[in-house]
């Protein structure tokens, strides 16, 4: 069995720290970063925590429910 893993996506001074937590930091400095880097999450992702302004970018389709995405939370602001 795959253990599922953690993701961040967000700039650089919001998510970096995680990274010593053991989460897949995606550094993501404006809107298209942050959809390339939610398209190209990978399937281990179970968790995806996302800055407010990265929730933003993504609209609805980071937080709305799907069984085919990860969980998703966002930072709060």
């Amino acid at each position: 069995m795959t253990m599922a893993t953690v993701a961040a996506i967000g700039t650089r001074t919001s998510v970096s720290g995680l990274a010593l937590a053991g989460v897949d930091v995606l550094v993501a400095e404006d809107p298209d970063a942050v959809r390339r880097a939610w398209r190209t999450l990978p399937r281990t992702v179970g968790l995806v925590i996302l800055t407010a302004d990265a929730a933003e970018a993504l609209g609805g389709a980071a937080t709305a429910p799907d069984a085919s995405r990860p969980l998703t939370v966002v930072m709060p602001g």
